[in-house]
């Protein structure tokens, strides 16, 4: 290669690994599920490795594979282990992140289960895991060397998986964004009743702007997760149940909140079927749910509301949407948000960056903070309305309605719908 090419990649910013780099450089045609723990208090956090093992064929993103769309408050790092080059990136968050900011996380230590799946190096491998506080700063990480042929790298691939069924079918497995539905809290007997409440989660997912244009780079899939009792625990009620992946509502002592701590047997349930995103579907009309960024969606499947929360739920786990919604009660009991930081979700902000947000999409001339009117709340004029990330000051919203603050909401504001087009791009289209 002569001079002026190598100026010219220089110049552009590129090197040549990253020119020439595709999945099949560094990536076998297979799925590396990684198993971690993630523990502490609100003083002191860690994480430890607990548990590596491969499963045939990998269904996940074969484009960008060094980048994230969002920064999330977590990140996963493989670096080829020779060159020390970043070869996949993944962001997320979790719920420990969550718990460390509660009053809880300050009388207790606690111990929360967290796994990822990333393709299978072909050569060592360094991982990176680095968990960020509130105010995008370290908290801790951990780094560890996977050498594929490693003998305690548990081979799962001849486990059969569990009966699934695909809903919708974009395309190919290795083409398509695999959305798993799973069965929560349904007996084998009621197996009928899950199709038909997945079929409704797919079909209300893909109603919506930009779901609805880019139907052919989704895969749906329906699993039947079987679960001993009917409906799942309701703390509140007194009623705990044995289900599939063990949801209980009263997360963090708040009575609609619905997760699992058993996360490690959520992803047992995917084993061997193509899967890049959770959706989980409770068999209970109590209402709640709850969506963890690039960690799953779990939402009731029998409540009124079952259409717009699981749809509101998936913009957490799927896109890392902000909850626009606000609280009437003192803003100092929540600390979710540092009102001096810049949150990362991209549909809020505390005004420290808010040109990295949507400055670029607000009309000529429009006030700000923006004045709530009936007309632009019909309009979905984007602006910059005052309450969000469960906050009623600091904290803004770019409209006065959205999926992701009403379950009235008939859209996604534009600001989500952009943000939910650019993560389905990055994980589908090569970078420009």
């Amino acid at each position: 290669m002569n001079r002026f090419i190598l100026l010219l990649f220089t110049l552009l910013g590129c090197t040549l690994s990253s020119v020439a780099q595709s999945f099949e450089t560094y990536f076998e045609d297979a799925t590396l599920r990684i198993d971690y723990t993630f523990l502490g208090d609100a003083r002191e956090q860690h994480v430890a490795l607990k548990e590596l093992q491969q499963h045939p064929e990998w269904s996940g993103r074969r484009h960008n594979l060094a980048t994230t769309p969002l920064r999330g408050n977590g990140r996963v790092t493989l670096r080829d282990k020779a060159s020390g080059e970043v070869i996949y990136s993944q962001a997320f968050s979790s719920l420990f992140q969550e718990w460390i900011v509660t009053p809880e996380a300050q009388q207790v230590s606690r111990s929360f289960e967290a796994t990822f799946l990333v393709p299978m190096p072909l050569k060592e491998a360094e991982a990176e895991i680095v968990l960020m506080n509130n105010r995008g700063e370290e908290q801790c990480s951990l780094k560890h060397t996977i050498r594929p042929d490693d003998a305690l790298i548990r081979d799962l691939s001849k486990v059969d998986p569990l009966p699934y069924e695909y809903l919708h079918r974009g395309g190919s497995d290795e083409a398509c964004i695999d959305v798993c539905i799973l069965a929560e809290g349904y007996t084998p007997e009621e197996m009928e009743l899950f199709l038909q409440d997945a079929r409704t989660a797919a079909e209300e997912i893909l109603r919506y702007a930009p779901f609805n244009a880019y139907r052919d780079r989704f895969n749906f899939i329906a699993v039947k997760s079987p679960s001993l009792h009917s409906n799942v625990s309701v703390p509140q009620e007194e009623a705990w149940r044995e289900t599939a992946i063990n949801s209980n509502f009263m997360t963090f002592y708040m009575p609609r909140y619905l997760t699992t701590g058993s996360v490690y047997k959520l992803y047992d349930q995917v084993r061997n079927i193509p899967c890049e995103h959770l959706v989980v579907l409770a068999n209970t009309d109590t209402y709640g749910g709850g969506g963890i960024y690039n960690s799953y969606t779990l939402t009731t499947a029998h409540h009124p509301s079952f259409k717009p929360v699981v749809v509101h739920e998936f913009g957490h786990s799927f896109g890392g949407l902000g909850d626009e919604y606000f609280y009437d009660t003192p803003d100092a009991t929540d600390e979710t948000y540092s009102l001096a930081h810049e949150p990362w979700e991209p549909n809020i902000t505390t005004r420290v960056d808010f040109d990295s947000k949507w400055a670029d999409m607000m009309p000529a001339g429009i006030e700000t903070p923006t004045e709530v009117t009936e007309e632009r709340k019909a309009d979905y004029t984007v602006g910059l309305y005052e309450g969000g990330g469960y906050r009623t000051k600091g904290i803004f919203r770019p409209t006065v309605v959205c999926r992701m603050r009403d379950n009235v909401a008939e859209r996604f504001c534009p600001v989500c719908e952009r943000n939910l087009e650019r993560v389905i791009l990055h994980q589908t289209e090569p970078a420009k």
